[in-house]
């Protein structure tokens, strides 16, 4: 059990500053305006649902496309951490506020001219909190541990659906509680917040860059030595 433990522990603190719920919450009180409590409540619902779905998805059918495009572990370590970091940067120097991105400032206009009024999968699910970032760490992240096998078997089969529930759950929380954080927050906490959480980012897009580069070294220089 402690093993599960810290293996679940471990997931969570490396996925939860890139799902960052903080900014869907941001996101969700900014496109809801007009929908009723109920409303919004299934709107965190569905939207905690598909991010599940997503990371799940990522997991476990991740390492099949990767190898019917014939992508190395190292190929996407290196890319994974090129997203990673570049996602950080942008958290740390934001160019543009989270309401002014293309699919947020699109499906506001689709709220305004009534053609939809689900935002669950779009955008809180995809890109706010299980974007191509989040997709790529779980993927690099499912390769790593298969590859390197650092817990019991049981504890890696559990592992993956248990930290993939408990982000969606936070998600949830954080969602249902979005009046609240925003009142204790504002703006400006969760900018800072937000700060925090890119420059995780940055060092663990980082440390992947670095772990792909190092197994390439190695390659090269076990091809020398033949």
């Amino acid at each position: 059990m402690l093993e599960l433990l810290k293996a679940v522990s471990i997931g969570l603190a490396t996925l939860l500053p890139l799902a960052n719920p903080l900014t869907t919450v941001a996101l969700l009180m900014g496109l809801s305006r007009g929908m009723s409590e109920e409303e919004r409540d299934r709107q965190a619902l569905k939207a905690s649902i598909y991010v599940f779905v997503i990371m799940a998805t990522a997991y476990y059918a991740g390492q099949l496309v990767m190898n019917v495009f014939g992508i190395s572990i190292t190929g996407l370590r290196i890319a994974g951490g090129l997203i990673v970091a570049f996602i950080g940067f942008r958290m740390l120097f934001p160019q543009q506020k989270l309401d002014e991105t293309p699919e947020v400032e699109r499906r506001s206009e689709e709220l305004r001219q009534h053609r939809t009024d689900d935002i669950a999968f779009i955008p809180l699910a995809m890109p706010s909190t299980a974007g191509p970032g989040t997709i790529a760490l779980i993927i690099s992240t499912a390769a790593a541990v298969q590859d390197e096998r650092p817990y019991a078997e049981w504890v890696m089969h559990a592992t993956p659906p248990l930290v993939f529930f408990l982000a969606s759950l936070i998600l949830l929380l954080c969602l249902r509680s979005a009046g609240t954080i925003m009142r204790k927050l504002g703006n400006s906490g969760v900018e800072a917040f937000s700060r925090l959480m890119g420059f995780l980012l940055v060092c663990i897009g980082v440390q992947f860059v670095v772990n792909g580069i190092y197994e390439i070294a190695e390659e090269v220089a076990a091809l020398l030595r033949l």
